[in-house]
């Protein structure tokens, strides 16, 4: 008969050649292959299917039974052989995720709030203490929020490109935190008690006492019969609580155009204790604050009647006050990630 001839033949070199390249595959992906070189639509037990056209009638249900049989064994010798690799992949696995539990734990390092959000939120507590509401005002606002309605006149020079971040001809990144003023006016009737925190802007050298970005508070308070003893007194209260400790406080003289009658307020170093040092360029003073009475121009173009209302108004920067009440000797530490830095804190 036809098919146990060469046929048989044929089905023991396919077996051997089989077997032989199984012994050499070495992981999964090498059986994968396996089964598409024998296997696959192109492989040698489909070509024998092809074979039953010449074989007789009696004998291809033979045959046919005998390439099913070989098809099946093949198959089931694949099947052993990932079955087998997948179980060494796993014990591997296993073996590599091992946990020791009698090891000691490893400590994870506990996050630190960065010394501003610290300043900001003691000075918040602070003030709200002493009965100040908080408003959040813009980073990005117009001219007149920001210089115009607050009384600056068109050729000040903070309005030029080499102070201010302009983003368009109208827009721009504030400067000071004093742009949230016109918007409480509007928004609200005297009196009006509030702080507005937030990060301001400004197109300068960076040094050891400035920075391009900063972080600034400004207070308001308008009411009737409010005078330039109420900011003094403000100021020293608020100062003393926030550092908790005896401080030499000065006012100075001073312009700005929001304000009339203008101060600045110093503090004694207390890095150097007033002995002069870097931080307050040997001074012994370094200044944290400008403040003032409001201006009747900005009450004025807030909605407000300075005939009947008078208000005061401060700005100072919460990496001054960092400065001073943590003895940093330079501003540009807030800024730069160093956890060497931050983990004091």
């Amino acid at each position: 008969m036809f098919i146990f001839g060469s046929m048989k033949d044929r089905f023991d070199r396919l077996r051997g050649d089989f077997e032989q390249d199984l012994k050499t595959a070495k992981n999964t992906r090498d059986i994968e292959q396996l089964q598409i070189k024998f296997l696959g639509r192109k492989g040698p037990v489909q070509a024998l299917m092809q074979d039953l056209r010449q074989i007789s009638a009696e004998e291809r249900p033979l045959f046919g039974k005998l390439v099913n049989e070989l098809k099946v064994e093949l198959e089931h010798l694949c099947e052993q052989a990932l079955q087998a690799f997948q179980e060494a992949d796993l014990a591997q696995r296993i073996e590599s995720e091992r946990i020791d539990v009698t090891l000691p734990g490893r400590q994870r390092p506990v996050g630190r709030v960065h010394p501003i959000s610290q300043i900001m939120s003691d000075v918040l507590f602070v003030l709200r203490g002493m009965g100040f509401s908080i408003q959040i005002g813009p980073d990005i606002d117009s001219d007149y929020y920001n210089f115009e309605g607050l009384n600056f006149a068109k050729d000040h020079p903070a309005r030029d490109m080499q102070d201010t971040f302009y983003v368009s001809q109208e827009f721009l990144l504030r400067t000071h935190t004093s742009n949230t003023q016109l918007r409480v006016m509007e928004a609200y009737r005297p009196p009006i008690r509030v702080v507005m925190p937030g990060t301001v802007y400004r197109n300068e050298t960076i040094t050891a006492r400035s920075h391009v970005f900063f972080h600034q508070l400004e207070g308001m308070y308008v009411d009737k019969g409010v005078s330039m003893g109420d900011l003094l007194a403000t100021m020293e209260e608020f100062l003393r609580k926030v550092f908790q400790m005896p401080l030499q406080i000065r006012f100075r003289p001073s312009y700005f155009p929001f304000v009339e009658p203008g101060v600045e307020v110093d503090l004694e170093c207390i890095s150097c204790r007033g002995k002069g040092c870097r931080l307050c360029k040997c001074s012994g003073w370094l200044e944290i604050a400008g403040a003032g009475m409001i201006h009747p121009e900005v009450l004025r173009n807030g909605g407000i009647d300075p005939e009947e209302y008078s208000g005061y108004a401060w700005g100072m920067g919460f990496e001054r006050l960092a400065l001073l009440r943590w003895g940093i000797p330079d501003i540009r530490m807030f800024a730069e990630n160093d956890l060497r830095f931050l983990s004091q804190f």
